[in-house]
């Protein structure tokens, strides 16, 4: 009895799977970059708030370490060359945002100075950053 044979298949790659996979992978990296954002203040213990918005976008930071050491845009700075050096900032963007990042062991006083020479200055946008209440510490 005479068999028929069949001609063996060529093996296939199966590209569905291959392209589900990948654009996990997009995905997942996307996300992960959206939550990794660009911090540019020195670091410091804020204190928390139940309210508060997102920073906005052109923004300047002013850091006040719990030692009481300024500094404007990661660069130390003392309380008399504060308000020239703003200055020279909203010279180049009149729209400029200070956002003030004060460690919550900072003395009032001088939280009240660097937000005096910067009002001195032109701010005219000027915020107090938090942590969100709940987060951890």
């Amino acid at each position: 009895m005479k068999l028929l044979r069949h001609a063996p298949q060529k093996a296939r790659i199966e590209i569905i799977p291959m392209i589900d996979t990948v654009f996990f992978l997009l995905v997942f990296f996307m996300m992960a970059s959206l939550s990794m954002a660009v911090y540019r203040g020195m670091p410091v213990n804020l204190p928390t708030a139940a309210s508060g918005q997102h920073a906005l976008q052109e923004h300047a930071s002013l850091t006040v370490t719990q030692e009481g050491r300024l500094y404007l845009n990661k660069q130390s700075i003392s309380l008399e060359a504060l308000p020239d050096a703003l200055k020279a900032l909203l010279a180049n963007n009149p729209n400029l945002a200070i956002i003030l990042n004060a460690d919550e062991g900072v003395p009032h006083g001088r939280v009240v100075e660097a937000m005096d020479a910067a009002r001195g200055a032109g701010v005219g946008r000027l915020a107090i950053a938090v942590k969100p209440a709940g987060a951890q510490r």
